[in-house]
């Protein structure tokens, strides 16, 4: 993990541990909600994630869901993400997987990736 020297590194299971805990207590006023796919998923590797589609929109009351792996190497890489259910969004492909390359500008200039390939 690089950090400068006026950072501190936070070990991965730490960062995921404290998303756990914001998905499963968020108010999902925002319309998204996470948690670990399986109980028993130590390395808190595998998670599924929900997408409520925004007021106003052309996704307006749609339930999008999602499957997401935190590698070894989160947050400083994004986790791979897969919407489970179909969407048409430029940055999906056919098989539902999201790919950021589009958004390694911004991501590179804020430092990294934090909920889940959201830029911090």
């Amino acid at each position: 993990m690089a950090v400068s020297s006026s950072q501190t590194a936070v070990p991965r299971n730490f960062k995921l541990l404290d998303e756990l805990e914001s998905g499963e207590k968020g108010s999902g006023s925002d319309g998204t909600s996470w948690g670990i796919q399986n109980e028993d998923d130590f390395s808190l590797t595998n998670w599924n994630g929900m997408i409520i589609g925004p007021l106003k929109t052309t996704f307006e009351g749609r339930l999008y869901n999602l499957q997401l792996e935190c590698g070894a190497n989160y947050p400083d890489i994004c986790p791979k993400v897969r919407f489970t259910s179909r969407i048409n969004i430029s940055c999906v492909d056919a098989n539902g997987f999201v790919s950021f390359a589009q958004y390694a500008l911004y991501a590179s200039k804020s430092g990294h990736a934090s909920k889940f390939g959201h830029p911090t």
